[in-house]
């Protein structure tokens, strides 16, 4: 019976051998695996045609890891960097350079080492140099519009006071001093602080490159289209062209970018708009040969670029540079705004340039309420009014006029209008909207600068005061009585240096002087047309 029991689990076992060799010999065929193949070796063994591929594949990433690797490297190192203020505080949070609207000032230097020596000797070029171009960049942030404006190099403006970040060495503010020497003596960040306080912007970033940039760059491309209305030629810059249309790059597209002569009347301002024009052939061809779209090609010129560039410590990166670089690639052409900050010969020497105001002040409100500029008269809506504290209102003489009653005459109240925004052309345009208005005894006077415009009214003249704010838009809480004004005073202060109504912004007219889609010839200068 036990010897029984013994048969019968024997053959239960070999059953359950049998079973399991049959699965492993079908699962064995299947894969391929030859009978008597160890376990271990089993399902191991793979098509040629597979083998082949994964290496291929591996082959292509290590390639594409190396070649990237290569090019960031490459062009990281290309990279030169400079603080991007020389001692002015920041207000506002870094911008995300993928989403936020752009400040980017872009400045060309006069400086002659190295590469440009063959453009003069370096005592032509002090300290840092010169900024023989600039020009602030700024993109909105749905990357729907550009504005790109112009500052005449000989623009008289105050420079505040800038310290070295390199030396630590302090210098002071200035006034009346050329634009393009503001970075000489404290670097490229003084630069930035000026346009910061010329404008009441706070720039993000800046970029600055040399006369080899601009060659490089233009044969890069295969030439920039522009065009001339005479054949011109311009013995110290070496410009010579015929008349019509020409594809310039090197040596011809630096002497087209730096001639101060060749165009309009011989003034920076001709040279302004030749900058402009070259700037606008350039945005079109690149967008019409895709180049921001094609790795290659941007690639080329980003290491074009970056070898002869300097940028603020924010951008020096490759992939702040590429991001930036993204977000031009689709605009609409007709939305890149070219303009040239209002100007006007000096008062102080004629050979030098000044603000036009109040032109110049509605165009830099217009940009701090980030208007389109390629809109004439579009008008911001009321902002709030700021926290700074009014000045007290300014003394003037006695007048007789007889207190407000009601009803009043309007001819019959002294109002007067107390410049204290800096702007007098503004307190001009203030006082003529009085008149107009039936205050035809408004009046203006120099005031001291103030933050905060304010409405001030003497005993009896509170409704007067009320009339005159509304008028302009002035909120009540800026409205006012004191013992020291006689009638009512609208003293202005830096918070309205533009438009007619307080808190808003309007973009004047004829501001942009061409788009990057339209196609312009420059005058060529009478005194320099050949035959």
């Amino acid at each position: 019976m036990f010897r029984g029991k013994v048969d019968r689990v024997v053959r239960r076992r070999e059953t359950r051998v049998q079973e399991s060799s049959g699965i492993g010999k079908a699962a064995a065929a299947r894969h391929g695996d030859a009978p008597g193949t160890p376990r271990h070796m089993r399902f191991r063994k793979h098509p040629l045609w597979l083998k082949i591929s994964a290496g291929a594949v591996s082959v292509l990433l290590l390639a594409g890891v190396a070649f990237a690797a290569y090019w960031f490297i490459r062009l990281q190192l290309n990279i030169t960097k400079a603080p991007l203020n020389a001692g002015a505080q920041k207000t506002e949070g870094d911008a995300n350079d993928a989403k936020d609207r752009l400040q980017i000032l872009i400045l060309g230097s006069d400086t002659r080492d190295g590469k440009n020596s063959k453009y003069g000797s370096a005592d032509d070029s002090t300290g840092y140099g010169h900024s023989d171009v600039m020009m602030l960049l700024d993109i909105s942030a749905d990357n729907k519009r550009v504005s790109i404006i112009s500052f005449p190099r000989d623009l008289l403006v105050d420079v505040p006071e800038c310290t070295d970040q390199t030396t630590h060495k302090s210098y002071p503010a200035r006034s009346g001093e050329m634009i393009n020497a503001a970075m000489a003596e404290a670097g490229i960040g003084c630069a930035v602080d000026t346009v910061n306080k010329l404008t009441g912007l706070e720039i993000d970033h800046f970029m600055m490159a040399d006369f080899n940039a601009v060659k490089e760059l233009s044969n890069t491309v295969g030439g920039v289209s522009v065009c001339i209305s005479d054949a011109v030629y311009d013995p110290d810059s070496g410009l010579r062209l015929p008349k019509g249309t020409s594809q310039v790059k090197g040596e011809q597209a630096l002497s087209f970018l730096r001639t101060r002569h060749a165009f309009g009347d011989g003034s920076d301002l001709g040279r302004i708009q030749a900058q402009q024009g070259f700037l606008s052939s350039l945005a079109r061809k690149v967008k019409d040969d895709g180049t921001l779209g094609n790795p290659q090609k941007l690639l080329s010129i980003a290491d074009v670029i970056t070898q002869n560039l300097t940028v603020d410590e924010g951008l020096a990166n490759v992939q702040s540079l590429l991001t930036i670089s993204s977000r031009l690639k689709d605009i609409d052409l007709s939305k890149v705004a070219f303009v040239a900050v209002p100007n006007r010969p000096a008062a102080a020497d004629p050979n030098r340039l000044e603000l036009m105001q109040p032109q110049a002040s509605q165009l830099f409100a217009a940009m701090r309420a980030n208007l389109d500029l390629t809109k004439p008269g579009a008008t911001s809506t009321p902002t709030a009014s700021p926290t700074a504290t009014a000045s007290t209102p300014a003394t003037t003489a006695p007048v007789t006029k007889t207190p407000a009653t009601l009803p009043y005459d309007k001819s019959l109240q002294p109002v007067t209008v107390a410049d204290g925004s800096g702007v007098p052309e503004h307190a001009q345009e203030l006082v003529a909207a009085l008149v107009k208005a039936g205050f035809t005894q408004g009046s203006q006077f120099a005031a001291d600068p103030t933050a905060k415009t304010a409405v001030y009214y003497a005993a009896g003249f509170e409704d007067v005061a009320n009339d005159v704010a509304k008028l302009f838009g002035i909120p009540a809480s800026q409205v006012e009585a004191s013992t020291a004004v006689n009638g009512v005073q609208l003293y202005a202060g830096s918070d309205f240096t533009s438009g007619l109504k307080f808190g808003t912004a309007s973009v004047p007219d004829n501001v942009v002087n061409q788009t990057a889609g339209d196609v312009k010839c420059q005058t060529a200068n009478p005194a320099l047309i050949v035959p």
